[in-house]
């Protein structure tokens, strides 16, 4: 299933059923998992580990080295899991000492022309539109959607469940299952259509909409939000989830609603 002008190492790891396309071009520590698809004009080098069922589409580079001034050739990866689709001309750099790794999760979905740069982990069922730049070290969480031409700033944080609008620059973190959106960046409401989309009951969308609001829209510092949260509302998965990422967030979180002034 290996085109005869692909230029495929013989120490690469090929599973069963992986289609090849002519002129990619394939390196020897390289490992594909079955029923995956690989692209004309596609490069995957060295460190790259990719899963099962994925589609990468042509003009794609995988395991490139780190556009890291500070990468000294350290044996390092790249790792794509299972059923996500990589469109044309997507970049994904491998991982550097700092983590030794960059890693895409499952059926996740970038689109063309955009890059995640080293050392960066993004989760599963990620959607990243067409040329949006994620700088090293960002982490993005599950079931993210990230609208086009957006851009993460290095060590940056997105948590699970956020939609994010095109043309965005993130600066700032931004703390599970909102919305952001604005120039300045800064909080539009809660993902209340994603969540619902992904089985969340409308009492625990509520949940989520009173922490946002004492957050947000209750002329409090977040310092003092936090203490209001915890000590007005009972703990639950999501309460807790919210309150540990933006109490681990040293950069701060996004802004609020039209306060023209950073949420921390």
């Amino acid at each position: 299933m290996i085109h005869q002008l692909a230029a495929v190492d013989k120490r690469a790891k090929i599973s069963k059923n992986v289609i090849v396309e002519p002129f990619t071009t394939i390196a020897g520590d390289v490992e594909i998992g079955e029923g995956s698809w690989i692209g004309p004009n596609v490069t995957i080098m060295d460190g790259a580990r990719i899963g099962k069922d994925c589609k990468i589409f042509p003009g794609t580079v995988i395991s490139a080295i780190p556009q890291d001034l500070k990468f000294d050739g350290e044996d390092t990866r790249t790792i794509i899991g299972d059923n996500t689709t990589l469109r044309e001309c997507v970049t994904i750099n491998r991982g550097t000492k700092a983590l030794g790794y960059t890693k895409v999760g499952s059926n996740c979905l970038i689109m063309a022309t955009s890059h995640v740069a080293h050392d960066c982990i993004i989760g599963d069922n990620v959607i990243i539109a067409n040329g949006c730049g994620i700088a090293g070290h960002v982490e993005i969480g599950d079931f993210t959607v990230m609208g086009g031409l957006s851009a993460v700033q290095q060590f940056g944080k997105i948590g699970k469940h956020t939609m994010i609008s095109g043309g965005s620059l993130i600066r700032k973190d931004v703390p599970p299952y909102v919305k952001v959106a604005r120039d300045p960046i800064s909080y539009a409401g809660i993902n209340s259509v994603g969540l619902r989309r992904r089985g969340f009951s409308n009492e625990k969308i509520f949940e989520i909409q009173k922490i946002y609001r004492a957050i947000f829209q209750m002329k409090m510092n977040v310092s003092q939000a936090l203490a209001y949260i915890e000590k007005e509302m009972l703990p639950t998965a999501e309460r807790d989830e919210i309150l540990q990422f933006i109490q681990n967030s040293p950069r701060g979180i996004v802004k609020g609603y039209g306060t023209g002034k950073d949420s921390n």
